[in-house]
C-alpha cells in the first residue's frame, strides 16, 4: 500500500501544482511540500492561494511554499505566466496537469473554447509547451496530467463542436475533456522518447473523491457510491506518479478498488482510444495550431 510516507527526499527539487489552493491539488502541494520539495501551488485566485500556502506552512516546516496565478482558461495568461516562471526558476523537476473544471453550466473560455475543454485540456498543453525548455534542462523531469475514469465516456473527439457550436452536453464533453488529458500525456512520452529526452509523462486519476470539483454535480449523484475517498487519498495516485521509482514513462495510475473508484495506486485501465496514435497525432496537431505552441520550438 503506496501512502505519502513513500515519497522520497525531494529536498532541491522544484514543483508545480495547477489548481493547488484546494481539493487533490491542495494535497498534493502539502504532500510534496512535506517532502523538502520547492512547491508552487497555480490557481486563479490569489486570495485562495494564500490562505492554501499559510495552510499548508502551518502543518509542516519542511519544504518551501510559493503561490502564483494561473488561468488556464485565458492561453495568452498561460504562456505569461510560463515566461514569468522560467524568468525566476531553474529548473522544473514536477509539474503536475491538476487543474479542472467538471461538468458545469455551458461556458466558453476567453478564447472561445468550450471550458472544460479549453481548461482541462488546452490550457494545460499550452502550460507544458511553454515550459517544456525548463522540463528538457532538469534531468528526469515529470510532467503528471490528471485524467479521470471518464475518459471512458468518450468514444472520440468531435473537432467541430470545441466551441459548443453544435450542441452542449456536461458529461459528454467532461469525458471528452479527459480523454484528451489521456491521449496527451501518452503522445507526449512517445515524442520524447523519440528525440532521447530524460523526461516522464504520466497520467494519473484520483478515482471517486469529494472535492469542489463536484460543485455542478447533484450531491446525490456521488451519494450512490459506498464508498468516497477524501482529498488526501485521491491525491496518491498523481503523488505515486510525480515521486516514485516504480512509476514507469507513460503510465497511468488509479486507485486499485473495484473498477478503480477507490483505494491505492496502482496501474490503471488504458482503453483503445486512449492509446490509439493516430487519434493523438490528430489532437496534437489541432492543439498546436489552437495554442500557437510547437514543442519542438520550445
Amino acid at each position: 500500500m503506496w501512502t505519502t510516507q513513500n515519497i522520497p527526499d525531494l529536498d532541491g527539487k522544484q514543483v508545480l501544482v495547477t489548481g493547488g489552493n484546494s481539493g487533490i491539488g491542495y494535497e498534493m502541494g502539502l504532500a510534496l511540500y512535506k517532502a523538502g520539495a520547492t512547491v508552487t501551488i497555480a490557481g486563479r485566485d490569489d486570495r485562495k492561494l494564500s490562505q492554501a500556502a499559510k495552510a499548508i506552512k502551518e502543518v509542516a516546516d519542511k519544504g518551501t511554499i510559493e503561490t502564483a496565478v494561473l488561468n488556464l482558461a485565458n492561453l495568452a495568461q498561460v504562456k505569461q505566466f510560463a515566461q514569468d516562471y522560467i524568468s525566476t526558476h531553474a529548473r522544473l523537476d514536477i509539474l503536475i496537469n491538476n487543474a479542472g473544471v467538471m461538468m458545469p453550466p455551458q461556458s466558453l473560455t476567453d478564447d472561445g473554447y468550450e471550458l472544460q475543454f479549453g481548461t482541462n485540456f488546452l490550457g494545460h498543453f499550452a502550460l507544458t509547451g511553454h515550459l517544456y525548455t525548463l522540463l528538457k534542462q532538469t534531468k528526469g523531469a515529470r510532467v503528471v496530467t490528471l485524467s479521470s475514469g471518464a475518459y471512458k465516456w468518450a468514444t472520440g473527439i468531435d473537432y467541430d463542436n470545441l466551441r459548443s457550436k453544435k450542441s452542449y452536453d456536461p458529461v459528454r464533453e467532461y469525458g471528452i475533456s479527459k480523454l484528451a488529458d489521456m491521449l496527451f500525456a501518452l503522445e507526449l512520452q512517445r515524442k520524447m522518447d523519440h528525440v532521447g529526452a530524460d523526461l516522464y509523462s504520466l497520467a494519473a486519476h484520483p478515482g471517486i473523491v469529494r472535492t469542489g470539483l463536484q460543485r455542478h454535480i447533484d450531491a446525490t449523484a456521488l451519494n450512490t457510491y459506498n464508498d468516497v475517498m477524501e482529498p488526501w487519498q485521491g491525491a496518491l495516485p498523481a503523488l505515486f506518479a510525480a515521486t516514485s521509482p516504480e512509476a514507469v514513462k507513460g503510465g497511468y495510475y488509479g486507485p486499485d478498488g473495484e473498477k478503480e473508484l477507490t483505494g491505492y495506486p496502482a496501474p490503471a485501465f488504458i482503453n483503445e482510444t486512449a492509446a490509439n496514435r493516430a487519434e493523438a497525432e490528430t489532437l496534437w496537431a489541432y492543439a498546436e495550431k489552437e495554442t500557437g505552441v510547437s514543442f519542438e520550438n520550445e
